[in-house]
């Protein structure tokens, strides 16, 4: 079932009532999460680390060098942060902390009552639209209930399994592994997430282009301006149409141990989102609500949708190393043929 549209809010965006995640969510991210939980080992290590922390504990950690943010802390980001939840028609405002530090990035994490850190380095890249869009690609991440595995996965990430002795005697490769792989996943829901949240695509794909390596919107750099967004999205276009099967095994290969996929992959996924009209669908009313109506929404479709998002991609890798194959054998029958044919001219000069 889906529902009627929202209302219009300040900036002409549309509050979306009562929608549920799975409006937005990407059937990879489910499918990675049903394999993640599969995985042996998975849930034991969960309870594991969350018993040994705590929620009081894990607060502690990513709350211990960062301010929080409030109408007089802040206030130009607290403000954003209502703006985003009212979009998105969210009852409980998460409490957001900003972190001096150098790294670009953003974080939803927490247990039972998820907070949002942002990195100081990610404010002094982005204006007000792209943050916007970053609070709201967090905000996603709640509302999809991500942040417990996602504190997980941060927590075996910045502590190492060397350091968790109460995991010992848990295959843990295949966890990790597991976990980078729906991590990234989740990443491709919440970019949607940022977008019905901002309700401006510019602005999303600007965030992509500065996270790839554009100049601060606030101390711009003069050799890396102007910043061209068409000529990104052609370069993103170019990296997932570029290459035969060895770039697809290197492509599979260097996300491996990576938490988020290449920015330019996430650009033409979103764009690809708009392009097919779900975007516009979902502003136009057409959304599963949170309550009965979630609950009620058949999962075979999500199945289906997620089976075929990695059987084009499986299928595309085999038939790019099939036609590789068959050009090698083409190119040894043909040498073989031109070695055959200069022996016999060889013969008859004799």
């Amino acid at each position: 079932m889906t529902g009627t549209g929202g209302t219009p809010i300040e900036r002409s965006r549309t509050v979306l009532r009562d929608i549920a995640a799975v409006s937005w969510e990407h059937p990879a991210d489910r499918a990675a999460l049903q394999a993640l939980r599969s995985v042996p080992g998975f849930n034991e290590a969960v309870k594991k680390i969350v018993g040994f922390f705590g929620e009081r504990g894990i607060r502690l950690i990513f709350q211990a060098n960062a301010v929080r943010v409030g109408p007089s802390q802040f206030p130009k980001l607290h403000a954003l942060m209502t703006e985003v939840t009212t979009t998105m028609d969210w009852p409980e405002q998460p409490p957001v902390f900003v972190s001096q530090t150098p790294l670009v990035n953003a974080s939803a994490v927490g247990m039972d009552h998820p907070f949002i850190v942002v990195n100081s380095a990610m404010l002094r890249l982005l204006d007000e639209d792209e943050t916007r869009v970053l609070l709201g690609h967090e905000l996603g991440h709640i509302m999809s209930g991500h942040a417990l595995y996602r504190t997980v996965t941060l927590l075996i990430l910045l502590l190492g399994f060397q350091n968790l002795p109460f995991l010992a005697g848990l295959a843990l490769l295949p966890i990790k592994l597991a976990l980078l792989e729906w991590y990234r996943k989740s990443e491709l829901s919440s970019d949607r997430a940022g977008l019905l949240a901002s309700q401006d695509p510019a602005a999303n794909q600007r965030l992509f282009l500065r996270l790839a390596g554009g100049a601060e919107s606030h101390y711009p750099a003069p050799l890396l301006q102007p910043m061209d967004v068409d000529a990104y999205m052609e370069q993103a276009r170019e990296y997932e149409e570029m290459g035969g099967p060895l770039d697809a095994i290197y492509k599979i290969l260097n996300t491996l141990g990576m938490t988020h996929p290449f920015h330019t992959l996430r650009a033409a996924e979103l764009q690809r989102w708009m392009e097919d009209g779900s975007y516009e669908r979902v502003l136009g009313g057409e959304y599963t609500h949170r309550g009965e109506e979630e609950r009620e929404r058949p999962l075979s479709s999500d199945i289906g949708e997620a089976a075929r998002h990695y059987a084009e991609g499986a299928k595309q890798t085999v038939s790019q190393m099939a036609d590789a194959a068959k050009r090698a054998a083409s190119a040894f029958a043909e040498s073989l043929k031109q070695k055959r044919s200069d022996s016999s001219e060889g013969g008859d000069s004799e």
